[in-house]
């Protein structure tokens, strides 16, 4: 029996979420019946972080322990077979028996997507925030500078979350934005050594009331400071979400 580890790809927007759910169609549950039509074995395969309903994902890392006498290429090709084309295995190896796709993760990039009006893209609507109102990017990127750094983000989780602290190091956030099909979007690249639920979301949320003008950059000092979550703005809808790559520290 070897242990694998593999990154995977897919388009959150007709499943619930990463986990295995009671009658319902999940990424994990996809896999791992795949997994059992290949292979004859039933098996749990990890994740890096479970996705919601709706969210998509280019560099999710999956590891799961069986036993099979195929290569490593060619068991990629055949789950990718047993699996609909909008769940993608990009590759596959064999990796170390401890390898925990979760507690060895250095950090976590997430990307979101804001599509802001007036002019709208209608085949964005499953892949980006369609936001009615103009944002303005100066004043988000004033805000997110806040972000930056070791803080309690609180403010930022969703309520009733367990957690043994709320605290996390947010290495990276950017804002920028590109032009396409005569329609704007706004992308925030954020990378931190740990994410609590929905504070991607939360985070974007709390942006959008400073890009529309309903509050001051340095609002987001006074919400961090408050660990409370009914000071942040919204939660941000769950298609503009996309986990792009984990960091495991290797050379």
């Amino acid at each position: 029996m070897h242990t694998y580890r593999g990154k995977l790809a897919y388009d959150g927007t007709k499943y619930a979420g990463w986990q295995v759910q009671p009658n319902q169609r999940t990424i994990q549950g996809l896999m791992e019946t795949a997994l059992l039509k290949v292979t004859g074995h039933s098996c749990r395969v990890l994740s890096s972080g479970r996705t919601d309903a709706g969210v998509h994902a280019h560099g999710q890392v999956i590891s799961f322990k069986v036993e099979t006498e195929l290569a490593e290429n060619t068991l990629c090709r055949a789950i990718n077979a047993h699996t609909p084309f909008d769940i993608y295995l990009r590759q596959l190896e064999i990796t170390r028996d401890n390898f925990h796709p979760i507690r060895e993760a250095v950090s976590k990039h997430y990307r979101y997507i804001i599509q802001p009006g007036p002019i709208m893209d209608p085949l964005s609507l499953k892949y980006a925030w369609s936001h009615p109102k103009a944002l303005d990017l100066d004043a988000m990127r004033a805000a997110a500078v806040h972000f930056i750094g070791e803080h309690d983000f609180a403010s930022f989780e969703a309520s009733k979350s367990d957690r043994k602290t709320s605290v996390r190091n947010v290495m990276e956030l950017m804002l920028d934005e590109y032009t396409q099909h005569d329609a704007r979007f706004i992308t925030m690249d954020i990378r931190a050594d740990g994410f609590l639920y929905n504070m991607v979301r939360n985070i974007v949320g709390s942006l959008s009331r400073v890009g529309k003008g309903k509050e001051h950059p340095d609002w987001i000092v006074d919400v961090l400071s408050a660990c409370d979550r009914k000071r942040a703005g919204q939660t941000a809808p769950p298609e503009g979400l996309y986990l792009m790559d984990v960091d495991y520290g290797e050379t």
